[in-house]
């Protein structure tokens, strides 16, 4: 089965695709598909921006349609300067991924040089007629005001993250600590598993 992951971002492909083929799903990309659409990603929350963009390209591919995004949740800040969804949006201006990176350190430098952060997660999947959504949030982590050298494109906050069972930066972890991870979070496994039995 053909299933339209509507995201540009090839790290969030890469995260599930393989998972997905093994259980006879393949992902597509807009750029597969050649779509070039800006939808307009107003909801309060990760699950309504994720059914705004699940919805926006499934009139246009008629496929199965997964739309994901995520909201940022920082302890330190107060609710009026919390990232939620606009974590790359930043007083109306989209950010590249170094101006991300510049922009949260100065951020954690505002704080003592520590942010506390959690990212929550909403996905919605769309054929057309029903809807199906699911939301869960990854671990507690750290955003210090220095970042590494290292750089994971389209995840650009993860060479300033700090990953406190190993006290190191995420995108520094060892292929087997990245492993160990997943193994203690599942939530990929969870995330896949979803798609697959929404789409059965």
């Amino acid at each position: 089965m053909k299933v339209l992951f509507a995201t540009t971002n090839p790290a969030k492909i890469n995260k599930y695709a393989n998972g997905l083929k093994e259980k006879g799903i393949e992902l597509l990309t807009l750029k597969d598909l050649k779509i070039d659409l800006n939808v307009e990603e107003n909801g309060k929350n990760a699950i309504e921006n994720a059914r705004i963009k699940a919805k926006a390209y499934y009139n246009i591919a008629k496929i199965p349609t997964i739309g994901m995004d995520n909201n940022l949740f920082i302890q330190e800040l107060p609710e009026e300067k919390q990232p939620n969804t606009h974590v790359r949006r930043i007083n109306g201006k989209r950010l590249s991924d170094e101006e991300m990176i510049q922009y949260y350190t100065n951020l954690a430098k505002q704080y003592g040089g520590k942010l506390t952060a959690k990212w929550v997660y909403g996905l919605v999947i769309y054929d057309g007629k029903n809807e199906k959504d699911y939301t869960f949030s990854k671990e507690n982590f750290y955003f210090i005001d220095k970042a590494s050298k290292l750089r994971t494109p389209g995840y650009p906050l993860d060479s300033i993250t700090i990953i406190p069972e190993y006290n190191k930066y995420l995108v520094e972890l060892t292929k087997e600590e990245n492993q160990e991870r997943k193994q203690r979070d599942n939530k990929d496994i969870e995330v896949i598993d979803f798609i697959f039995n929404s789409l059965k």
